[in-house]
């Protein structure tokens, strides 16, 4: 019997707001739970620090650089290929429930004259999966879908309005009785105004638990992405009020680093959701809200956990549990992502596979692009390694130790941010890219001058050495590194390395005979 994937993903969950990773107030059972029956990988790191692309690097297991969706919103180019792609030619049924945050092709697909409604325009259009319940997590009253699935679920039980999932689900009551909206952060001590077995955190466990359901005893990979504790950050009661500002750890932040900031990060500081996370009074607010969705999340996983078990699917299914980037929620005087530090760059990773390894921390560097290869790997694929740009990490799931990478990369694109118009920048020229080794992180910015860490004696990153003349010879060679690793992308997609070698050299055989005597 082939092994289940169980992929699941939450949005803008930072890698130390775990209890098992150490966290001093937030409770996480049922993920400390599965860390002790898995591994947890203590320094798991996102391709690029902002949802869309990040998703896009954990669905390709290729850098932003090789699939070009860098941002938001860009559509991911119709030829590239993604988990529901490799993995359905191997029997399995691959669902979607929650976000994924991909914009289709539909330029691409015309030209080929895919039609978008067809069953394989389908795939194309969603990023690989079949869509179970697509739901992006986020619906202004002005743009919501009129046939969202969760406003009519939630209208069905009796909670009505033009969007339910603003109105009932991202709203509150005030001491007034009136309604304000979770997209304040004022508001995110106040009780979202929906029960909370209707929240969408529930709602989506539940659909989760549809597709398990229907799926039977067929194999199956489903990606179940929960949009919390992304904002609006607004949660039901109890977790409204599990925790409060007691709870809420000092930030990493300092008035020197403030003084002396990277241009690109000065900026980044100017946009209203950092300047507003840099008042104590927001993070004593807001940051007691996120914790508790994160345990809310908890929550409902175990009660996935526990209908695996009772379908009897849990010893046979892969599970792993990640984030597509961080949230820095206050610190170096940032709110958001995008920004190349710690906070927003690694990513909580636990994955627990039948008769694998138990109760391990890795301190191997992982990355998005890594889960792709992980899967196909375990559900008997080929590598694909003229396409894919990560490493299984099944070797390591199964206790083995073969030899690691030593540095991770990432990319960053604000082409769209204030921040890129406050630095009078060009549209393709809010560029960023980063490596990280197990010393030095180097970020090299089109237009600036680059940063660098030494995080070894400087974990927090409050010293940008990117400028100081002293480690021009360490960023030199750390500029090498990234350089090296750009030019290296697999590009050449469509004709795999054993074709190539099997053809090297083969011309006269095949009758070319060329610069003969």
């Amino acid at each position: 019997m082939k092994p289940n994937i169980l992929f699941i993903m939450a949005d803008q969950l930072r890698a130390d707001y775990l209890s098992c990773a150490g966290h001093p107030s937030v409770k996480t059972p049922t993920l400390d739970r599965l860390a002790a029956e898995g591994v947890r990988f203590e320094r798991a790191f996102c391709n690029a620090p902002v949802c869309g692309p990040s998703r896009m690097s954990f669905y390709t297991g290729r850098y932003p650089a090789s699939h070009g969706a860098t941002y938001n919103n860009v559509p991911l180019r119709v030829d590239e290929l993604t988990l529901g792609d490799y993995l359905r030619p191997l029997g399995y049924r691959v669902g979607l429930v929650g976000k994924t945050h991909m914009r289709a092709d539909i330029e691409g697909m015309r030209r080929l004259g895919v039609d978008p409604e067809s069953s394989r325009g389908v795939y194309a259009r969603e990023c690989g999966f079949e869509p179970f319940e697509r739901d992006d997590g986020l619906h202004p009253d002005g743009a919501v879908d009129s046939d969202l699935p969760y406003n009519r679920y939630l209208r069905q039980h009796g909670f009505g309005g033009d969007n339910p999932w603003h109105e009932w689900a991202n709203s509150a009551l005030d001491d007034n009785g009136e309604r304000v909206s979770g997209w304040y952060l004022r508001n995110a001590h106040l009780p979202a105004r929906v029960p909370e077995p209707h929240s969408e955190t529930a709602y989506m466990t539940d659909r989760a638990m549809d597709f398990i359901r229907e799926t039977g005893d067929a194999p199956w990979c489903l990606h179940l992405s929960y949009i919390k504790p992304h904002w609006p950050y607004m949660a039901p009661a109890p977790y409204h009020a599990m925790y409060g500002a007691a709870d809420v750890s000092p930030p990493n932040r300092s008035v020197a680093e403030r003084g002396n900031a990277h241009p690109v990060v000065r900026a980044f500081r100017q946009h209203e959701e950092s300047v507003n996370f840099s008042r104590d009074e927001v993070r004593a607010r807001v940051i007691p809200t996120y914790m508790g969705l994160i345990s809310q999340l908890d929550h409902h996983l175990g009660r996935l956990f526990d209908f695996l078990r009772e379908q009897g699917q849990y010893e046979n299914t892969l599970i792993v549990f990640t984030s597509d980037h961080g949230d820095f929620l206050g610190d170096h005087w940032l709110g958001e992502k995008e920004v190349m530090y710690e906070e927003a760059l690694r990513i909580p990773m636990i994955a627990r596979l039948p008769g694998g390894v138990r109760g391990r921390i890795f301190e191997q560097m992982v990355e998005s692009v890594d889960l792709v290869p992980t899967f196909l790997e375990l559900a008997g694929g080929d590598r694909h390694d003229h396409v894919l740009e990560g490493r299984s990490l099944l070797p390591l799931l199964k206790g083995a130790r073969p030899p690691w990478r030593d540095a991770v990369f990432a990319e960053m694109d604000y082409a769209w941010r204030p921040a890129r118009a406050e630095l009078d920048a060009a549209a393709d020229g809010a560029r960023a890219w980063m490596v990280r080794t197990e010393r030095w992180k180097y970020i090299e910015y089109q237009g600036f001058a680059p940063q660098l860490y030494d995080l070894e004696s400087d974990p927090v990153e409050q010293h940008d050495l990117g400028t100081a003349a002293a480690y021009e010879a360490v960023r030199r060679m750390l500029a090498d590194r990234l350089h090296d690793w750009l030019r290296t992308r697999r590009m050449r997609k469509t004709i795999s390395n054993e074709t190539v070698s099997a053809l090297t050299g083969s011309a006269r055989r095949r009758g070319y005979i060329f610069g003969a005597w």
